[in-house]
């Protein structure tokens, strides 16, 4: 394959990322500190990415809506655990229209507080629940150490609000939606492992009883949080007067839910699964599954049977197929150039086609995940291509999966698990860590990432008698 020069993985990691995310040309920071700019490519595969979301989100009965921007003020102040927990990212405008504001205005960090406002005002009888809905939006979280992807101020993201009549209603659609939407999706379309868990109280979203996470390692032993979603209880109901009739007609207090991932997640799949060549794209969410390449135009060939018209053949026989096909006939530019392009962007298949492999009825397949070169009769490399696609995005899941297992280790201490998050996950149970641990935890810049069972199922919601059997899953994290 050819190759291109990044900062090698092992030896920076952070600058690696950031080679890849500028010379994969994925994204750049924007003019605002904190603030990015998504280029073409990677905002094609936010597409895909989106567009599976979106899909299995429906499938789990939410419709999609969309709130303001500005959120008044007073709106946060009403749930205090909530605006505690965000009044340090918080971006507050006081003036607008040549005149100071008569209350303030707080740009989006999250609308649990303005979707509550509306929910009031639409839920009225039991037969109005559950009211499960969804946005797509930007949020604005001022970010002191802001990296692309990761922490920016601002980020685009989907959010889910839903109201229940009863807590057990509300408890298993939160659940719903983190293995069903989140974890699949992750799982399935993006080749990333996930370990599903519970927050401690420490780590818990401002203002819910209880927040589930999908916890995922990143190429340098770290954790990444993928995707959360969040029990409400009652918080926001009683402060928003969140109310319904039931069938005896009294009045009673909703159960709500709240759930997101973002923008995050792209970092992820950079992480994951890039490689020292750049970017390597799951084939579920490649803008471009395959991209048929020119090597170079025959110059005394008939025009049907050149590598330009043989290439564009090609790429109309992909499409037809069912796949992502794109076509690069730019001979003018050098082909090896072409090449690092191609494969620091991760497209997972590249086909090239040129007039030496013509002759002999060839065309050439190169598979980006799986790092093979091999030639292939042009009758059959279309058939080739499409199973070279499925068997790697089974192989990407498959490294990821035994990476995270070969760097995660059974730890019995406090101390052995600083040390083993120095390049890994540790496991310990959790009744050896307990709130004192983690606080020590902090102190070495680790976090407890999730709490789950043994078997590896999600907890339920705080139970003291469960507790002492509960794992914690131990890490640094971005």
């Amino acid at each position: 394959m050819a190759r291109t020069v990044l900062t090698p993985r092992g030896e920076d990691f952070p600058r690696w990322y950031q080679d890849v995310i500028a010379k994969a040309e994925l994204a750049d920071n924007g003019p605002v500190r904190g603030t990015m700019v998504i280029r073409p490519w990677g905002y094609a595969i936010w597409e895909r990415m989106q567009g599976a979301m979106d899909a299995r989100i429906k499938a789990a009965g939410a419709q999609n809506a969309y709130f303001p921007l500005f959120i008044p003020q007073s709106y946060l102040s009403r749930e205090a655990d909530h605006v505690e927990g965000f009044s340090p990212e918080l971006a507050v405008v006081t003036h607008a229209g040549g005149k100071e504001l008569e209350e303030p205005v707080v740009v989006r960090p999250t609308s649990e507080t303005m979707v509550g406002e509306f929910m009031a005002k639409w839920i009225n009888s039991h037969r109005d629940l559950p009211l499960l809905l969804n946005q797509w939006a930007n949020v604005v979280r001022w970010e002191l150490r802001p990296r692309i992807f990761l922490r920016t101020t601002e980020f685009l993201w989907q959010e889910g609000h839903t109201a229940h009549v009863t807590e057990e209603d509300a408890s298993a659609y939160a659940r719903r939606i983190l293995h069903d939407a989140y974890a699949d999706f992750i799982r399935t379309e993006l080749a990333i492992p996930v370990v599903a868990g519970r927050k401690t109280r420490r780590e818990r979203f401002a203002g819910a009883t209880n927040t589930m996470t999908l916890e995922s390692m990143m190429g340098d032993g770290k954790a990444l949080q993928m995707g959360t979603s969040h029990e409400l209880g009652q918080n926001f109901a009683r402060a928003f007067d969140i109310t319904y009739t039931d069938a005896d007609q009294r009045s009673r207090l909703a159960w709500t839910t709240s759930w997101g991932s973002s923008t995050r997640m792209l970092g992820g799949l950079i992480m994951c699964h890039g490689d020292d060549a750049g970017l390597r794209v799951p084939p579920r969410v490649a803008p471009t599954q395959v991209i048929v390449t020119v090597v170079k135009d025959g110059d005394q060939a008939p025009a049907p049977s050149s590598p330009r018209a043989v290439a564009d053949r090609l790429r109309s026989e992909l499409i037809t197929a069912g796949l992502r096909a794109d076509l690069d006939d730019r001979t003018d530019l050098p082909f090896g150039r072409r090449a690092v392009d191609h494969e620091l962007k991760g497209i997972p298949v590249r086909i090239e086609v040129g007039p030496r492999d013509l002759a002999d009825g060839r065309v050439t397949l190169v598979r980006r995940i799986r790092g093979s070169k091999e030639p292939y009769p042009l009758e059959t490399v279309a058939a080739a291509a499409a199973t070279a696609l499925d068997e790697d995005q089974l192989r990407l899941y498959a490294d990821a999966e035994q990476a995270r297992d070969d760097r995660t280790v059974e730890v019995t201490t406090i101390g052995e698990a600083v040390e083993a998050a120095r390049g890994g996950w540790a496991r310990l149970p959790w009744r050896d860590v307990g709130e004192a641990g983690e606080t020590e935890l902090a102190a070495h810049g680790v976090t407890v990432r999730c709490l789950v069972h043994p078997d590896g199922r999600v907890p339920d919601t705080d139970d003291a008698a469960i507790e002492p059997e509960l794992v914690a899953i131990v890490a640094r994290a971005y």
